[in-house]
């Protein structure tokens, strides 16, 4: 991945969360990949996915494949 700077990034939380402080947050970046870091430590790092990744994971999240 090259130049995946996100230090303008917008990042946003589901509106499921309701203000909690145990969220994920993502953002998009224009080359075509989704970062998503911790909200409560979001200086701990970013994990960058493509949006067909981030779209899978979606998928089997609400599907319920991802349950331990």
């Amino acid at each position: 991945m090259s130049d995946t700077n996100l230090s303008r990034a917008v990042w946003r939380k589901s509106h499921y969360s309701n203000g909690q402080a145990n969220c994920v947050e993502i953002a998009t970046h224009p080359a075509g990949f989704i970062g998503v870091r911790d909200s409560k430590n979001p200086q701990d790092g970013v994990l960058m996915m493509s949006f067909q990744e981030w779209r899978g994971f979606v998928q089997r999240t609400v599907s319920g494949d991802l349950r331990a």
